[in-house]
């Protein structure tokens, strides 16, 4: 559904609701298969680079010992609940900006979306990341070189656009844990975390809980402990095996 969205006042329920539902339309149908998927790999164990020094340690310091099992518990649990699912959402957050995000949709080079500040009333030009650790250096050079130029647009189409107005959003975490890449950005840019991020661009300090605790409601309708079992035991054969050889 196309929505539509009056960019200059602070959205209305019928909006917000919309944002929500598509947040987690979108999140059963990118995230939780992919996750899947990713997981899925994990049967193999040549997927993993295993560690002679460190694999039997990390198993004995979260079992207390040192057994295939173990082993693969240390080798899974990494991979499923950290890596794999921190990277589709970086993944996906260009889509997730186009589909849930669509009345906000930037036709700007380098932009993902433009929305007017509910709080200081001036038009944003953003770029979204997902988290307070989530850009590297070249990250930030790339930021800079597309705010550049759209200032140098600005510039050529006389259009009001000041360096505050170029600023990044980042989705979720807090201003206090950004990581020294974004630090270094923030000294030429805005950077907008998580609660600040979500009030500039709806007009409520708290939709920024009200969309987590949505993710949230959808979180608990997905129960992936068979599968990881599943994947637990067949990796601690193969090591096993492994071990025999």
């Amino acid at each position: 559904m196309q929505m539509t969205i009056d960019n200059q006042s602070v959205l209305g329920e019928e909006v917000l609701n919309e944002i929500i539902e598509n947040a987690k339309d979108f999140f059963r149908t990118e995230i939780v298969p992919n996750h899947i998927r990713k997981t899925e790999e994990c049967r193999d164990l040549k997927v993993f680079r295993l560690n002679p020094f460190l694999d039997k340690y990390k198993a004995s310091f979260i079992t207390g010992n040192v057994e295939a099992r173990s082993i693969a518990k240390a080798l899974v649990y990494p991979r499923v609940i950290g890596t794999s699912i921190n990277t589709i959402f970086g993944n996906k957050l260009q889509k997730f900006c186009s589909e849930v995000l669509e009345g906000f949709a930037s036709t700007t080079s380098g932009i993902d979306i433009e929305f007017i500040d509910k709080l200081d009333g001036r038009r944003k030009y953003c770029q979204v990341k997902a988290g307070t650790n989530t850009i590297n250096a070249d990250d930030v050079d790339t930021i800079i070189n597309h705010f550049t130029g759209v200032k140098n647009l600005a510039r050529t189409n006389n259009l009001n656009i000041g360096i505050n107005d170029l600023i990044v959003g980042v989705f979720y975490g807090h201003s206090d844990e950004l990581s020294g890449h974004y630090k270094r950005l923030q000294r030429e840019h805005p950077v907008y975390v998580g609660t600040d991020f979500w009030h500039r661009l709806t007009g409520h300090i708290n939709f920024y809980q009200r969309i987590t605790d949505a993710i949230g409601d959808v979180a608990t309708e997905t129960d992936g402990t068979e599968l990881v079992e599943e994947i637990i035991n067949s990796l601690a054969q193969q090591i096993e095996d492994s071990f025999n050889n």
